[in-house]
């Protein structure tokens, strides 16, 4: 009596592949060494594109700093507060929300006298106030007002726009487009025909979405009466993605 033979997945498959190949013989199988499924998603192009869109500036950041100088730790970091507090105020007054201002990186240090072998002789103090988010008009009066305010420190300004979602996707259907077009080349040139899109990767952020552009710093309180001239020119708006693309 015969016992049923269980053949597995695999051993179908090779006997298969050997019978397609005409491959037998009397000691039993030959296969091949290698087989190699390919499927339809394998061929593919894939391309990289970026674009860059150009847009004015209508949106600022301006990130001050402010640095006090005192014999001792306490009264240091006590004249830093009321600094902070009279610019904060300031900002206040000056039409700015608080979720748009943000203090950080504060930090005191002692000031040594090494003429005399290390020796502290006061302590320094910083702060740093991050203005986000202001029109171009604000930005020129917060700069040309916050020396008198307790500012002694500007270290940079930088620009957006209000527009800069819309002109981020703008860029993002440009990058797409070229990639087509840079896909439709490799393909002629290959001798294949250029099918659909399988997948597109977004390989830029919309949160580097700042130009920016330092300014001086500034320790004396007659330098600044009046608004500031400031020229924020044109900010890039730059969208870069994978495409892959069938081809046949």
């Amino acid at each position: 009596m015969n016992r049923p033979q269980r053949f597995s997945a695999a051993a179908a498959v090779l006997a298969a592949a050997a019978s397609l190949s005409g491959c037998q013989a009397a000691g039993g199988l030959t296969v091949p060494d290698v087989i190699t499924v390919q499927s339809k998603d394998e061929n593919v192009i894939t391309v990289s594109s970026s674009e860059t869109v150009k847009v004015v500036p209508d949106m600022a950041r301006i990130r001050f700093g402010i640095t006090t100088q005192a014999e001792d730790a306490k009264t240091c970091q006590d004249n830093t507060n009321k600094d902070l507090s009279r610019v904060i105020q300031f900002l206040k007054e000056s039409g700015i929300p608080d979720e748009s201002v943000q203090t950080s990186n504060y930090g005191m240090n002692p000031i040594y006298d090494y003429s005399s072998g290390r020796t502290a002789v006061g302590y320094e103090m910083q702060a740093t106030i991050l203005v986000s988010d202001v029109t171009l008009d604000q930005a020129a009066t917060l700069l040309g007002a916050c020396v008198d305010k307790g500012i002694n420190n500007i270290d940079s300004i930088s620009y957006t726009s209000s527009q800069y979602k819309e002109c981020y996707e703008t860029a993002l259907v440009q990058a797409i487009d070229e990639a087509r077009h840079k896909a439709q080349a490799l393909a002629e040139a290959g001798g294949c025909t250029l099918g659909e899109v399988v997948r597109i990767q977004e390989l830029s952020s919309q949160s580097a979405q700042y130009d920016s552009s330092y300014v001086a710093r500034s320790s004396n309180s007659g330098l600044m009466g009046a608004d500031m001239v400031i020229e924020p020119g044109q900010v890039s708006v730059e969208a870069i993605v994978s495409v892959d693309f069938a081809i046949e």
